[in-house]
């Protein structure tokens, strides 16, 4: 079974254009656990433009299902992970004035930094994730850093899916198959949505989780929160 995993940023920047709590993040986040979602993603970045550093404090009092929170390992970045102590953890190299995430980490040239920042958050408990793209030797020098899994950076997927979905998916299958050998938990997410997650799942069966925001909460305004989240578990799950 493969977890769903929704992330509320979009949620929040939406909260911050108006000002207020409306919507309401934290509840939003018990919504999405009541409607079947088995994990709550943030990925808090420094200039708090979305999720907020108080939002992670305020989500974890209350989330009951696996909590995620993304982001680089900036010194606060790490401080806030090492006290909020979520389940995961999931180190994303993006600038600070990326939109968005846009490439996985150079798990070779950075090795000795994620090995360090790896092990601050093992001490503590916290299981550790790596984004990453579906290159062999990345996935390879992920597993020299002694994280737990890695995250497949899923853009180019979802952007030749339409066109060429074999081709698309051959690297990320090759990268799957390479993360099992290497004894790597395999985790996936960017651009999923409900075209071409399910063809992405059959073709890596040892997918644990996905993370989805993005597509999710656009789809939420047409089917509503709950149906769009059963329809995301049923892509994944059928």
């Amino acid at each position: 079974m493969t977890k769903l995993s929704v992330n509320i940023n979009k949620i929040a920047t939406l909260r911050n254009a108006r000002g207020g709590n409306r919507p309401n993040v934290v509840q939003t986040a018990l919504d999405c656990e009541r409607f079947g979602a088995q994990g709550i993603t943030v990925h808090p970045r420094p200039d708090e433009r979305h999720i907020r550093f108080q939002d992670v404090y305020d989500l974890k009092g209350v989330v009951t299902t696996e909590f995620n929170i993304e982001g680089n390992p900036t010194p606060d970045f790490i401080k806030l992970v090492l006290s909020v102590k979520p389940e995961q953890v999931t180190l994303v190299p993006d600038a600070p004035d990326a939109i968005t995430s846009n490439a996985g980490w150079d798990t070779i040239k950075h090795k000795d930094f994620l090995v360090d920042v790896i092990a601050k958050f093992k001490a503590h408990g916290i299981r550790t994730s790596i984004f990453v793209d579906p290159i062999n030797a990345q996935v390879e020098g992920a597993a020299h850093t002694g994280t737990d899994r890695i995250e497949l950076y899923t853009e180019a997927y979802a952007h030749h899916y339409h066109t060429h979905r074999e081709a698309a998916v051959q690297p990320y299958a090759e990268a799957a198959r390479v993360a099992q050998q290497c004894g790597l938990g395999l985790n996936a997410g960017h651009d999923l949505d409900l075209d071409n997650l399910k063809y992405l799942k059959e073709q890596l069966p040892n997918l644990a989780e996905v993370s989805i925001g993005h597509a999710l909460i656009c789809d939420a305004l047409y089917y509503g929160l709950e149906n769009t989240i059963q329809l995301y578990l049923r892509q994944l799950n059928s």
